[in-house]
This record gives structure tokens, C-alpha cells and sequence, in this order.
């Protein structure tokens, strides 16, 4: 069968022939959620909560698409507790992605740190990193939950947005995306996990390697050292996750259960993500006019490419 999901959960079945199946109370639950900035829908067949995002602003993490994000997470464990008590299968997979052709998430909301910066605002730099380890440690650690989480890249993920990607489970990436952390071309570096996720991947070395180059990566690079589970060809991401799934559906509990150990034996505790971002708030506020400036030009770079960007509209499955 071939269906279009869309937004609000509907499905429209592309081959006339073939009838739609009924809805579980479970997708009528995440149809009747509400965001700005993502789209949320669940494929009751395969037991996946697709997440992807759309921030209406700048491509990255604003603190609109962070309340949404907040907010969904929220609702996960509530949505699985209540429908295994009534019987019904509950989630095995939770996939995070982007509508925005050519890109996962640029990573922080770099005009907004630069008015913090300059006036010296503590408080509302420290309150948007919170928000931010927030969001990354809940998927981290799978929302307390036996489900598997998949990062779906078809795009560039840099800063904040590839660290949302290593908070995943499972990378699954188009080759025509590029990863990077491009703090230290303006004198940061990336303090919302970066270090913590990429040192329990490679080593402490290799990933101080990583952050202090300011290099950009190919998927394929990272497909090489592991840090990029699958690779695909360019239009063939939500194809790859679907098989992914199907594959592996059967080995749901042995999966989970392995990811479950390594977050065990590699934990990356709260505390340590929280005292890295009073590091990174420190660091930002000695930062020069210099420096701010070329954050300011990288904050322009991305508004001219969410100027000319359209909102892909949801792939067939």
C-alpha cells in the first residue's frame, strides 16, 4: 500500500484499489496534537512517532520550535502509558526529521545569542540552554521508554542540529548531507552535547578533533568512522527508515535492550550537560564585537537560505 500522511494525520491512499486501514485510538491521539513548528504523526503499522521539524524562522533551533519540541516530548511517555494499559501496542520507534528541503537544523539560534551577548544577559542565555540540554538528554535517554529513536538527515545538521542527531539511537543519512560544528570560527564552541556524545562515539581526542577544526563533513565521511549508520542515496531517506524499521521489527527487544546497555556503560548524565552550558554561557560572554560579528554573518548566511527555502511537503511511504 502506498499513502500520503499528512500534517493532520490524515491518510490518502494513492491507489485507489486499496482501502484505508482504521485508525487506532493511539493515531487519533497524535493526530489531535497541535505545534507550530513540527508535524507529528504515527504510523500505527510499524508503531513509529514521526517527529519533523519546520521552525518558522531561521532553520534552527528557535525557542518556538524548542516549546514545541518540549511539548510533544512531554506527551510521549503519557501517550504510552495509557494505551498499553488498554491493551494496545505501544511505541517501538520514534523518528526525528525535517520538512525543509536540504536541511535536518543549522543548530542554534545565533542572532538571538548575539543580542544576550551584548547585553550581558546571563539569565536568558543560560534559560535558552537549558531549554536546549532539555530536549537533547529526553531523547537521550528515550523518554524512559523501550522504543528505538532515529535521526532521519536529508540535510545539513550543524551546531545544535547535529547534536540533536547524536542524541539519536540511529543516524540515518542522504549523502548529500553535511555535518559540522562551526562554533570555533567564531571563537564558541558547541556546549549542548557535542563533546559529551561525540568523546563516548570516539574518544575524547578524535572528538576535541572534531569541534576544534570547524569542519564540515560529508554523511559518508561519518558513515566511515561510524558515527552515520546508513547511508542512502539522495531522496531515499523515509524509503530507508521504513526499511530499516521492517527489517528489524522482529528484533525490536533485543535493539532496544542494546541501546538500553550502552546508555548504561556510556551514560551521559544531566548534570554533566548542565555543567557544560554554564562552561559555554561563561565562554559566551567573554566573546569580542569581532567575534560577533562573524556570528552575525553566519546568522545572515541562514536567513538568506530560509528566504529561498520551500517546506518539503510530506514523502509517500
Amino acid at each position: 500500500m502506498t499513502a500520503l500522511y499528512r500534517p493532520d494525520g490524515a491518510i490518502a491512499i494513492t491507489r485507489p484499489e486499496v482501502a484505508a486501514f482504521p485508525r487506532s485510538a493511539m493515531q487519533e491521539d497524535v493526530s489531535a496534537e497541535r505545534y507550530d513548528e513540527i508535524d507529528v504523526r504515527l504510523d500505527p503499522r510499524t508503531k513509529t512517532y514521526w517527529c519533523m521539524m519546520k521552525p518558522e524562522g531561521r532553520p534552527s533551533f528557535t525557542p518556538g520550535l524548542l516549546s514545541d519540541l518540549s511539548r510533544m516530548q512531554a506527551s510521549i511517555p503519557a501517550l504510552y502509558a495509557r494505551h498499553a494499559r488498554t491493551g494496545e501496542q505501544p511505541l517501538h520507534y520514534f523518528v526525528v526529521g525535517s520538512e525543509l528541503a536540504g536541511i535536518f537544523n543549522l543548530g542554534g539560534d545565533l542572532g538571538l545569542f548575539a543580542d544576550h551577548i551584548r547585553h550581558g544577559d546571563r539569565t536568558a542565555l543560560t534559560t535558552y540552554a537549558r531549554a536546549c540540554i532539555d530536549v537533547v538528554h529526553n531523547n537521550a535517554v528515550n523518554y524512559g521508554l523501550p522504543i528505538v529513536t532515529i535521526a532521519l538527515v536529508q540535510g545539513d545538521a550543524l551546531g545544535g542540529g547535529f547534536e540533536a542527531a547524536l542524541s539519536c539511537d540511529v543516524i540515518i543519512a542522504e549523502r548529500c548531507a553535511k555535518f559540522g560544528l562551526p562554533e570555533v570560527l567564531f571563537n564558541m564552541f558547541p556546549g549542548m552535547g557535542a563533546y559529551s556524545f561525540l568523546a563516548r562515539r570516539l574518544g575524547s581526542i578524535q572528538a576535541e578533533r572534531m569541534i576544534l577544526s570547524g569542519k564540515l563533513y560529508t554523511a559518508e565521511e561519518l558513515h566511515e568512522i561510524g558515527i552515520v549508520d546508513v547511508l542512502v542515496d539522495d531522496g531515499k531517506g523515509r524509503r530507508a527508515v521504513e526499511d530499516y524499521i521492517h527489517r528489524n521489527a522482529k528484533r525490536h527487544n533485543s535493539h532496544s535492550a542494546i541501546y538500553k546497555t550502552r546508555r548504561r556503560v556510556n551514560p551521559v548524565p544531566y548534570q554533566e550537560l548542565s555543567d557544560i552550558i554554564d562552561i559555554w554561557v561563561d565562554t559566551a560572554l567573554q566573546l569580542t564585537e569581532a567575534d560577533l560579528r562573524k556570528m552575525m554573518r553566519l546568522t545572515m548566511a541562514q536567513d538568506r537560505r530560509r528566504a529561498h527555502l520551500p517546506v518539503g511537503e510530506a514523502e509517500a511511504v
